[in-house]
């Protein structure tokens, strides 16, 4: 029988995802004052990240960003402050997550999963809780 990983929860300013550690588990933000998370380098093997903001950021940011400017992320994020909400997609360069605790998510509840695909690629998914009018939290930020 296997049994599911015990969350983390994580109170820091700064996380740097290790597969060992992290993968496959669930990383629970609990700083109202945000946090930037790290991923590794992508390396295809189909590690699997899941990052949920269990309190609602109420300065700076909640940041997830790849290891380096070569890796992208590939996907969508539901973003939603009411019932009509919007599928923000990524562009050819994201490499980053920004919720700032309103209109990109960061509300309590907000979450993101991010699955190793290939050498380069982080594919992405989620439902982000958002205030005021939705917008993208993709960027390309990392250099």
């Amino acid at each position: 029988m296997a049994y599911a990983l015990q969350p983390i929860n994580v109170t820091a300013s700064t996380l740097t995802l290790d597969k060992e550690t992290h993968g496959e588990g669930l990383v629970t933000i609990n700083r109202a004052a945000g946090c930037t998370i790290t991923l590794p380098a992508s390396d295809g093997k189909g590690t699997l990240f899941r990052v949920f903001c269990g309190t609602t950021i109420t300065s700076n940011s909640l940041i997830i960003q790849t290891a380096n400017a070569t890796d992208i992320m590939q996907g969508t994020l539901a973003v939603s402050t009411d019932i009509g909400g919007t599928v923000a997609p990524t562009a050819a360069d994201s490499d980053t997550i920004t919720m700032n605790g309103s209109t990109t998510g960061g509300v309590k509840g907000s979450y993101v999963e991010l699955i190793d695909v290939s050498s380069g690629v982080w594919a992405v998914r989620g439902g982000l809780v958002s205030t005021g009018v939705e917008a993208t939290p993709f960027s390309a930020a990392v250099s």
